[in-house]
């Protein structure tokens, strides 16, 4: 255990990890209590039109994934707030565009590389500098929130007609979250894959929404059991050498398990 910490690219791994089950797990209160979890999956894919295209182009996957996801979210926004469609019909259709055009980019990549496939499933180890400084300062970006957005967004949340009574800028609001949930998906995609990132996002909320009484234990809880689980299940890819980001997963899918046991026993001793 002692002799992962000795090592660079273990120490880049954890760092990313950390940061990344913070921003995740995070964000990922908003998108469990919006009930949006469907947008985490479309974004994600939105992800892999980015990756390829960067591919495609012989540069860093991420530069590009970053504006092209974005590009995806002002997208889905616009489309809910503009036509008659429903969030889940804006997220399907951007989510479809963007893999049918990941593909074509991919297949016009005429020599074999590894990077879709390091993308698709995600590699934490081969994670690298100029990578740690991205996910850094989206870290802090996303540490200012909590002090700027955290309550309007939660407001939003549970009762969106009556925040915009209140006159908070609900629409514009929205844009910063899907916003920055876009740049945090990319990021999170070099730790657990295009695939599972949705999970990433969801399951730490989920778990902290049935233990918490509140909105604001639950943003706490969440971000503690993202942080721990990123931690746990890197530690346990690399004793049993085993896929990084799937170990994870299911870290946080038995924390989710406790959870679950834990609501219905404590259910059980108030009755």
């Amino acid at each position: 255990m002692i002799e992962a910490f000795t090592q660079s690219f273990m120490l880049r791994a954890m760092l990313a990890g950390i940061l990344v089950g913070f921003m995740s797990s995070y964000f990922g209160v908003f998108i469990v209590q919006r009930r949006m979890s469907f947008m985490g999956s479309g974004l994600a894919h939105a992800a892999f039109g980015g990756v390829a295209l960067g591919i495609l182009l012989n540069t860093e996957p991420l530069w590009i994934a970053i504006p092209f996801t974005i590009i995806a979210s002002i997208g889905i926004t616009l489309l809910k707030d503009k036509t008659k469609l429903g969030s889940d019909t804006s997220i399907g259709i951007l989510f479809a565009i963007s893999v049918a055009l990941g593909i074509i980019f991919l297949s016009l990549k005429r020599s074999y590389t590894a990077d879709a496939f390091a993308y698709l499933f995600g590699s934490i180890l081969s994670v690298q500098t100029s990578d740690l400084y991205v996910t850094i300062i989206l870290g802090i970006i996303t540490l200012l929130t909590l002090f700027r957005y955290w309550s309007r967004w939660a407001y939003t949340s549970f009762d969106r007609e009556l925040a915009s009574t209140d006159r908070i800028p609900v629409t514009t609001d929205d844009y910063v979250l899907n916003i920055l949930l876009a740049i945090t998906i990319v990021i999170s995609v070099k730790l657990v894959g295009i695939i599972l990132v949705a999970a990433f996002l969801v399951i730490p909320a989920a778990s902290a929404r049935l233990v918490a009484g509140t909105f604001f234990r639950m943003t706490i809880i969440s971000i503690a059991l993202g942080v721990i689980s990123s931690i746990a299940g890197l530690f346990t890819s690399y004793l049993f050498d085993l896929p990084s980001g799937a170990t994870i997963i299911l870290v946080q899918a038995a924390i989710f398990l406790i959870s679950v046991i834990y609501q219905k026993t404590s259910a059980q001793e108030s009755i």
